[in-house]
């Protein structure tokens, strides 16, 4: 079955065997390394977390909007569809998305800006690097390792999640020095897998916080007509208007722009193989980056959308007064367990010679309702 999955991929594709892991593993003839590596996210503490973690709005607010779980789902879905097009490895590209926010703290990027402030002096935050020490360490799950000992392939394509890595002080602070003991070549391209994963993370929330925003009222339809693409496509649904409540409206305008988005992608995609002459798996890891993107009108708009959301629905004043009680929640949570930790944490299964990490950990890993329950107790 395996072997027939081989012969349908593409030379661009990373193959369906996997250069290895750090802790040897016997193989399994039920599944590829990588269908593995998907299952290990999927059965993971900490994506089964992601459901109750913000994605814009605060978890508690409401059951009806996104959390980091359906994004990451979402995320999934677009990618398989991009990775099947160009015959690539699907079970590597769906593992990057579902596990590309595993890092992500309580209260969204709020949470994140305001843990990485009290980590200042101690190698600081960052939520893709929080990712990688998940599936390092601090998942525990095996007898034998910590940490989920996924490819060294599923690895290379989480830590590049925004591109190559000119710069790895940060990594070396938060990970430890020379941990990948050159298993990973930071300065070299990620793979197709890899930078789909990636794109599709753009094409979800871009468009996914669009139908939140429009659910919840913080903008209305005619507020998005001045943004190109976009405008065309409001246009020729409006007109169902009379027909069909605005909620199913919005959800096939929502359709229509992952479409144009993801079709967008393919042609840029296969003109820029073309145009670099790639010919294999190699040649990708060595292109110039990106290889997968929107195409200079497509990039307009994804600007465009992102400053509109920006403006009107992330500093929206009733989205900002959550994340600002996020941010304060976050940074009584860091003070208070700093001065007791063991109060807070079993510190034995954390590393002591490095506390202040532990308790990052330890928050970076809280969902939104277990922060704000243990503030209130703290408080």
């Amino acid at each position: 079955m395996q072997k027939n999955s081989i012969n349908t991929l593409s030379k661009l594709a990373v193959p369906l065997s996997s250069k290895g892991r750090f802790f040897k593993e016997s193989k399994t003839g039920l599944r590829t390394d990588f269908q593995r590596d998907r299952d290990r996210i999927i059965h993971s503490t900490a994506f089964r977390r992601l459901k109750h973690k913000t994605q814009v709005f605060v978890n508690t607010t409401d059951d009806h909007f996104r959390t980091r779980i359906t994004h990451s789902l979402e995320v999934a879905q677009i990618a398989r569809t991009l990775s099947k097009f160009f015959g690539l490895n699907e079970d590597l590209c769906e593992t990057l998305s579902l596990a590309h926010d595993l890092g992500h703290t309580p209260f969204g990027h709020a949470g994140e800006d305001e843990l990485n402030n009290c980590m200042k002096n101690y190698g600081g935050f960052d939520h893709n690097i929080q990712t990688i020490r998940i599936i390092l360490f601090l998942e525990n799950r095996y007898y034998n390792f910590k940490g989920l000992n996924l490819t060294f392939e599923t690895l290379d394509g989480l830590l590049k999640h925004n591109g190559p890595i000119n710069n790895i002080k940060k990594y070396n602070k938060i990970l430890g020095k020379n941990y990948f003991k050159n298993k990973i070549k930071f300065s070299l391209s990620p793979s197709l897998e890899a930078q789909i994963a990636s794109i599709s993370d753009d094409i979800a929330y871009n468009s996914h916080d669009l139908e939140d925003g429009l659910k919840s009222n913080l903008f209305k339809l005619e507020d998005l007509s001045s943004i190109p693409i976009l405008k065309d496509i409001i246009l020729k649904h409006k007109k169902k208007l009379s027909k069909f409540p605005l909620e199913l409206v919005i959800r096939q305008i929502i359709r229509e722009i992952i479409n144009e988005m993801v079709k967008d992608i393919i042609l840029t995609t296969q003109k820029n193989i073309k145009l670099n002459k790639i010919k294999n798996l190699n040649d990708i890891y060595k292109t110039k980056y990106p290889i997968v993107r929107f195409s200079s009108k497509m990039k307009k708009f994804d600007k465009k959308v992102k400053s509109f959301l920006r403006k009107r629905m992330y500093f929206h004043k009733n989205v900002k007064k959550n994340t600002e009680q996020g941010k304060k929640i976050i940074n009584k949570l860091f003070y208070s367990i700093k001065k007791n930790p063991s109060k807070y944490i079993n510190v034995s299964k954390y590393d002591n010679s490095n506390i202040v990490r532990s308790i990052c950990d330890f928050i970076a890993g809280m969902t939104d309702r277990y922060a704000i329950n243990l503030y209130k107790k703290i408080k």
